[in-house]
C-alpha cells in the first residue's frame, strides 16, 4: 500500500504554510493524519530544524495548530512544527470509542503489548515511522535537529520519548504533563489495558520512574503548569516529577502559572517561551 504523504489542505500563515498530510502508516495499520508549519523560506536550499508536538486525550492532530498560535515564533525562529495524530483511528477494535480517555484520541504514546491492542504503537509511530517519513518526503526539513513538547498526554509522551532518546532530540519541554501515569487515574487504565498488568512494563513509560535511570541530561526540561488545572494534583502530581529530578540532579524549570487552567488559552499564553526554549537548543 502507498505510504508517501499525500496533501490534503494548505494555509498560509505567518508568511508559511500549515500544511495537512495523510498517509498509510505500516506501524498503526491505519491511515494518519499529521501537520506541518512550514515557516518561510528565504532560500531553495533552506533547511529547517524540526520541534514534534504531542498533544493530548481527545485532541487530534489538528487542534494544536488552530489553538496554539504557535506559528508566529516558528516563523520568526525558522522552525518547522511537527503535530501527529494522538492514536490510530478506523481499526474499529471493540470498545475503542466506549471512553474519552482510552482507545481512540488516547494512544499515550507507547507500544501496547496486550493483543487487542497491538496496533496502538504510538511510540514507534512518532520515534520510529514519521521521522524517517519527514526525512524521505521533505527535504526542507532537517530532522537531525529536533526536539519534542506537548500536553497533558502529550507532555507524558514528550518526557517519556526524549528521556529514552536523548540522541535524538536536543531538547524537551511540555505544558501540564501527565508526569507520573502509573500513580494516576487516567495513566493507570490505560497502562493496564495497553500493557497488561505487570508493572515493570509501565514503568517505562513513566517520566518520573525514568529520569532518575539518566544521569547525563545537558539541556534543561521546560514545564508549565497552571495553579487552576482542574487535573493538578489527581491526574498530573508535577511535584513527584520535580522530587524526582532533584534526587539526581536533572536540570529542570518547572514553571507554576498562576491562574491559569488545562487549555490552550494556558498553551497559547506561553507557548512563545516554549519555541525560544526550543530554538537556543536547535541553533547550536
Amino acid at each position: 500500500m502507498e505510504t508517501k504523504p499525500t496533501e490534503i489542505s494548505s494555509s498560509k500563515m505567518h508568511g508559511g504554510f500549515n500544511k495537512r498530510f495523510r498517509h498509510f502508516s505500516p506501524t498503526l495499520g491505519c491511515f494518519m493524519t499529521f501537520h506541518i508549519y512550514f515557516p518561510p523560506s528565504t532560500e531553495s536550499s533552506q533547511k529547517f530544524p524540526v520541534l514534534y508536538w504531542l498533544s493530548g486525550l481527545t485532541c487530534t492532530d489538528e487542534n494544536f495548530i488552530t489553538k496554539s498560535g504557535a506559528q508566529r515564533a516558528a516563523s520568526t525562529e525558522g522552525i518547522a512544527l511537527i503535530a501527529p495524530d494522538t492514536s490510530p483511528r478506523g481499526l474499529n477494535v471493540e470498545g475503542e470509542a466506549d471512553s474519552w480517555d482510552f482507545g481512540v484520541g488516547a494512544g499515550f504514546y507507547l507500544n501496547a503489548t496486550q493483543e487487542k491492542w497491538k496496533n496502538w504503537r504510538m511510540y514507534d509511530y512518532v520515534v520510529k515511522e514519521l521521522p524517517e517519513l519527514l526525512k524521505e518526503n521533505f527535504p526542507q526539513l532537517d530532522t537531525t535537529r529536533a526536539s519534542i513538547s506537548g500536553h497533558s498526554m502529550g507532555g507524558h509522551g514528550a518526557l517519556t520519548i526524549y528521556l529514552k532518546n536523548l540522541d535524538k532530540y536536543k531538547t524537551v519541554s511540555a505544558f501540564a504533563p501527565i508526569v507520573n501515569p502509573i500513580n494516576c487515574p487516567w495513566g493507570q487504565k490505560a497502562f493496564s489495558n495497553y500493557l497488561g498488568g505487570n508493572k515493570a512494563h509501565w514503568e517505562e513509560y513513566d517520566a518520573t520512574c525514568l529520569v532518575s535511570k539518566f544521569h547525563d541530561l545537558s539541556a534543561s526540561i521546560l514545564i508549565d503548569q497552571g495553579t487552576d488545572d482542574n487535573f493538578l494534583h489527581n491526574q498530573l502530581l508535577p511535584n513527584k516529577f520535580q522530587e524526582a529530578c532533584e534526587k539526581v540532579n536533572a536540570p529542570l524549570l518547572l514553571r507554576l502559572q498562576r491562574g491559569y487552567d488545562h487549555s490552550y488559552f494556558f498553551i497559547a499564553t506561553f507557548i512563545d517561551d516554549h519555541i525560544s526554549h526550543h530554538a537556543q537548543a536547535l541553533k547550536l
